[in-house]
Formats: structure tokens, C-alpha cells, sequence
């Protein structure tokens, strides 16, 4: 059953799938505050680049494996305020999807992806579901967010946690060495304000590092050079969408 169904699978996708057999959507005039799609990217590591000049920098490698357009949303259909992209990256069997989320690959005409995410876009950028995606979407000089969810330490105290400076090492100190010491005021209001730095889980949210420079794309294997580290671990999926602030306070033409 596995093996028909996997054949059946992709005599729809050779039938079917071309997502761009007819023409594209036009492209529109570049204008102040145009917002682009992003990518979908996979973090492979880091790594050290030099300039002709001679300077170093530690870089980020981020490939973008088989990502597509996947839908569209209009700003009706969204949140009455802007336009939204849906994005895939990396391909990943049919078995591990739900019918309704192949009804929407089926639709696009792509194959199933492992991580879809929205973006935000403007009316002037908007891209047809289909349509590839590739490392070459950005130029070198220009900047990056990249949203990923940071890596897991499990449950840590306030030293690792908070960066707390902690209890003297002796001197009178009696297994209060690491301890956070006093939670809140005293008699008034008597009480732990909400939000107080405590042991608990750390890690394993979304974390977005702003302003990432692109020093160089590699074409031939999709692969971005992003100044920095970035959240996650090696082989994670990440979010790479165009600098918000660039966007709004120093709007670059990107071509």
C-alpha cells in the first residue's frame, strides 16, 4: 500500500505539477516600504569568511532547500491590514502530513513541505503559489531577520538562566550559594510580582536575531552567509525574511 501510494503520489505531481505552466503574476514597480516574501532555510553551521581587505568575519551558512510559494492570502482573508505569503521548505513525505495540509500542497502544486510559515508582504510583492525560491532572493550587503526556536536547556536556575551573580562562596553562607535569594517586598504588598526572574525552563522558544548582514550567496548549492550566529540548533529550520527596520526607516531598492 505504502509503494502504490507513493506511486500514485508522484504520477499526480508529474501530471499536475507544473504550478507555473501558465504565466506568472506580473511584477510590479518597486516603491518606498515594498515588502518582500522570505525564505525558509536550513542552518548548517559556522564558519569563518574573509574580505579582500583582509578583515574576518564569523558567518552563519543558511541553505534553502526546495522552497516554494504555497498560498496567498489576501488581506480580506487574513487580518484586514496586509497581505500574507505562505512558504515551504524542504520536501518531506506525504505519510507525515495531514489530508488537509496535502489538499493545499495539491493546490500549489508542490510537494509537501516540512515547515510552512506566513510572511507578511505589501500589495506590490506579492508572488504566485508555485513559484521557487532561492538563496539568490537576497543580494550580499543586504540584511536579514532570521526567527528560529533557540535551543532547549530544560529546567536551569537563576545563575544559568538570569545571569544572577549569586551567594559568597563562604564566609558564613550555608548551601545558598546559588540560590536567588529574596523573591519580593516584605510586608507591602506582600506579594511576588508577576514576571520575577526565577529558576524554570530555558530555551526552546522563538528567538528572533534582527539585522543580519548577508556577506555572500553561493548560487550553485543555495546557500546564504549571514554575519553572526543565529538562533537554533545545526539542521534546524529557520525563518530569513528582509530587516523590518530597513524597511520602514531606510528603504533600499532590491532588485
Amino acid at each position: 500500500m505504502r509503494k502504490s501510494t507513493a506511486e500514485e503520489y508522484r504520477r499526480q505531481m508529474a501530471e499536475k505539477l507544473n504550478p507555473l505552466k501558465d504565466e506568472p503574476w506580473p511584477r510590479h514597480e518597486w516603491t518606498e516600504g515594498t515588502r518582500r516574501v522570505g525564505l525558509v532555510a536550513v542552518k548548517l553551521g559556522m564558519a569563518p569568511i574573509w574580505t579582500k581587505t583582509g578583515e574576518r568575519h564569523v558567518v552563519t551558512m543558511l541553505q534553502v532547500p526546495d522552497c516554494h510559494v504555497v498560498k496567498h492570502l489576501s488581506k480580506e482573508a487574513y487580518d484586514g491590514r496586509t497581505a500574507v505569503l505562505l512558504v515551504g521548505g524542504k520536501n518531506v513525505s506525504p505519510f507525515h502530513r495531514s489530508e488537509e495540509e496535502m489538499d493545499m500542497f495539491r493546490a500549489a502544486g508542490v510537494p509537501p513541505k516540512q515547515k510552512v510559515t506566513t510572511f507578511k508582504v505589501s500589495d506590490d510583492a506579492i508572488v504566485k503559489p508555485g513559484t521557487p525560491l532561492y538563496a539568490a532572493h537576497f543580494r550580499p550587503g543586504q540584511y536579514v531577520d532570521v526567527t528560529a526556536k533557540s535551543i532547549g536547556k530544560g529546567f536551569q536556575g537563576v545563575m544559568k538562566r538570569w545571569g544572577f551573580k549569586g551567594q559568597p562562596a563562604s564566609h558564613g553562607q550555608t548551601k545558598t550559594h546559588r540560590r536567588p535569594g529574596a523573591s519580593g517586598p516584605g510586608g507591602d504588598p506582600a506579594k511576588v510580582f508577576k514576571g520575577k526572574k526565577m529558576p524554570g525552563r530555558m530555551g526552546n522558544v522563538f528567538v528572533t536575531a534582527y539585522g543580519l548582514k548577508i556577506w555572500r550567496v553561493n548560487t550553485k548549492y543555495n546557500v546564504l552567509y549571514v554575519n553572526g550566529s543565529v538562533p537554533g540548533h545545526r539542521n534546524c529550520l529557520l525563518k530569513c525574511c528582509v530587516n523590518i527596520v530597513v524597511i520602514i526607516f531606510f528603504p533600499i531598492k532590491w532588485s
